[in-house]
């Protein structure tokens, strides 16, 4: 079974944004070639008010981000990369409601990340994806 596919069971994937956001009892799929063309873009697949899943991908690192409300469950599918958690945002501003992003750690602890790998950031936590290779793909399911 091809990575993709699997994680997209392992979640139990949703659908895509521009249909509506399925109700709480509501069990919904979303097939492997649609998850893919995510994974290609880097979108969200599904958001709720009491999760959101993202097939992310990265090209290279990211600016440092805090959620006040969210925790990152992350499931590593492609590539490598280092995350850094802890530690303080630099520079760090408010980007939207409960959502603070900077330019990068100061402090922190650098995890080395690789296909497999599951990182859980609880909210409140600075992270950082200080480096990523070309593709860097994962899922981010995000509890509220």
């Amino acid at each position: 079974m091809r990575p993709i596919v699997a994680a997209a069971l392992f979640l139990g994937a949703a659908t895509g944004l521009a249909q509506p956001s399925p109700a709480k009892s509501e069990v919904v799929f979303i097939p492997a070639a649609k998850v893919a063309a995510a994974f290609a873009k880097g979108m969200p697949l599904v958001e709720t008010g009491a999760y959101k899943i993202h097939a992310s991908h990265r090209d290279g690192p990211g600016m440092a981000e805090v959620h006040a409300l969210d925790t990152d469950i992350i499931y590593v599918l492609e590539g490598t990369a280092t995350l850094v958690t802890g530690g303080a945002v630099v520079d760090g501003k408010t980007v939207a409601d409960n959502e603070t992003r900077g330019a990068g750690i100061a402090g922190g602890e650098p995890q080395p990340l690789r296909p497999g790998d599951v990182i859980v950031v609880p909210h409140g936590v600075p992270h950082w994806f200080k480096a990523a290779s070309a593709p860097f793909n994962y899922f981010v399911v995000k509890v509220h």
